[in-house]
């Protein structure tokens, strides 16, 4: 990468004078040979050109009086000096593009006490990757019992354009979670709704409408989508689900399965189907995923056990089953591509890059429900070699769930709660031609600080879309309160 050339260069810069913005410079600074404590830590990271500026605070013990980043790049700079850093819209992406492939040299000072200090220069690496339109995922206020406030939002990810597409607060009472775009494409949509007006929304082949997808031959409604890659099919779980919570105050809460099974549903005919090898009260199936050619369905099976009792004893194994688009039907045999019995841990959300080249996973210790388990940690197997290591890379002392992959299979994002082991927020990273993956780095904010500081929402279930998402709340209101819901049929 060219950014390690430019380490070596900026180190031997000299201070910088003279460099002037609203009435201040940075004249005479005491240079400190290590790096500023920022947030979010931004340091050394690779980035997409489309990203939104990224803002950061310099933090630590001392009030800083004014704070002066000047970024350095072999085509173009930018300067900024004020109370914060914010980075104008406009030069910054002028700037990124025009170093794709190159880096970007941020040199800091700070004035304390009417003086300056400069910190050692770091980097931030331009991908040649570009990165998709947005973001979309449910933000939610923690809560065990009651919904409280909560919504599906969409992020641009070239700004920090933020705003509701479905939240609870236009029919009351209502949960939405379980939304899924067809590889990043939002035209293909499924989205949960529960409450007293619940309802499959299903957007599909320009249409939309709202279903309902108990039968008397499934235990629930279906969850957990995940969309074919022709369009023609969507895989569901079906849950029955339940809480219990702990008496030690290292954990707060389990949640588990007491039966689950994995289907297919088929938009155009409004029919699900299964096979005898994806249900069955002996064991418990949930997170169906179809592989990127679609001539297979990913899904996680434990042993059923008696629930809360033994929710210990449930560790998921990764299999897999052939599916034929031409006929919707299933192959006559289970592969097993990761044991949990050998490894004794339990293997959860599987999703693989749209390149057909990894599947990502969660591992935790025992059960279905990661988020609330604190070793969990993001697993990668290369699909050609077979092989699959947790991704050191990314993964922290605390917990990282869910993910997904961006459009080009170059990108992918994760839940964590590594900053205070209680509200998720969002991560993304990079991935090269050779799967070498970048350092995370927290979803961009206007005012870091003060956004994440003052959030009292965590924010899950991240996904990528390719261009904005079409719905209209009012239109959306009047279907759902209206209860008109299309069955499905069960094959």
């Amino acid at each position: 990468m060219k950014w390690v050339g430019w380490i070596k260069y900026i180190i031997f810069l000299l201070p910088i004078g003279g460099l002037t913005a609203c009435g201040e410079s940075v004249s005479h600074p005491q240079m400190v040979n290590e790096w500023p404590e920022i947030y979010p830590d931004y340091i050394g990271v690779t980035i997409p050109a489309g990203i939104a500026p990224m803002n950061f605070d310099v933090i630590g013990e001392g009030v800083y009086e004014r704070v002066d980043v000047q970024v350095e790049g072999s085509n173009g700079s930018m300067h900024v000096n004020g109370k914060d850093i914010s980075f104008p819209l406009g030069k910054w992406h002028e700037l990124l593009d025009e170093h794709k492939g190159d880096s970007l040299v941020f040199t800091v000072s700070v004035k304390e006490d009417g003086g300056w200090k400069q910190y050692r220069p770091f980097a931030m690496y331009v991908s040649e990757h570009p990165i998709d339109y947005g973001v979309v995922y449910r933000r939610i206020a923690p809560g065990y019992e009651v919904y409280s406030q909560m919504g599906i939002y969409e992020r641009n990810l070239s700004n920090f354009e933020e705003h509701g597409l479905l939240v609870n607060t236009l029919v009351p009472g209502m949960c939405v979670n379980c939304h899924a775009f067809n590889r990043t494409d939002p035209t293909e949509m499924s989205l949960h709704i529960r409450g007293k007006h619940g309802a499959t929304l299903m957007q599909y082949d320009g249409e939309r409408e709202l279903l309902d997808t108990k039968t008397e031959q499934t235990i629930s409604n279906c969850v957990y989508p995940y969309w074919h890659p022709s369009g023609e099919y969507i895989a569901y779980s079906t849950n029955k689900t339940g809480q219990s919570f702990h008496a030690k105050k290292e954990k707060l809460i389990e949640v588990f399965d007491s039966a689950s099974d994995v289907l297919v549903y088929h938009p155009k005919t409004h029919q699900l189907t299964s096979s005898e090898l994806l249900q069955g009260s002996g064991s418990f199936e949930t997170f169906p995923a179809f592989s990127s050619d679609g001539k297979k369905l990913y899904f996680c099976t434990s042993q059923a056990q008696k629930m809360p009792e033994d929710y210990e004893k449930v560790r998921y194994h990764l299999c897999s089953i052939d599916f034929s688009v031409e006929d919707g039907s299933f192959g006559n045999r289970i592969d097993t591509l990761v044991n949990a019995d050998k490894t004794g841990k339990s293997i959860l959300f599987p999703r693989p890059s749209y390149d057909g080249k990894y599947l990502m996973y969660t591992v935790c210790d025992y059960g279905t429900f990661s988020i609330w388990h604190k070793e969990a940690d993001l697993w990668l197997m290369d699909l050609d070699k077979g092989c699959s290591r947790p991704i050191s890379e990314v993964n922290s002392e605390d917990v990282e769930s869910f993910h997904n992959w961006s459009s080009n299979s170059h990108w992918f994002l994760f839940s964590s709660r590594r900053e205070d082991g209680r509200y998720t927020r969002i991560y993304l990273a990079s991935i090269d031609e050779e799967g070498n993956i970048g350092k995370p780095f927290l979803l961009p904010q206007e005012h870091p600080s003060e956004y994440y500081g003052e959030s009292l929402y965590s924010f899950n279930v991240p996904d990528f879309v390719s261009e904005p998402v079409r719905l209209n709340p009012k239109e959306l209101e009047a279907e759902i309160v209206s209860d008109h819901r299309k069955s499905v049929k069960y094959e």
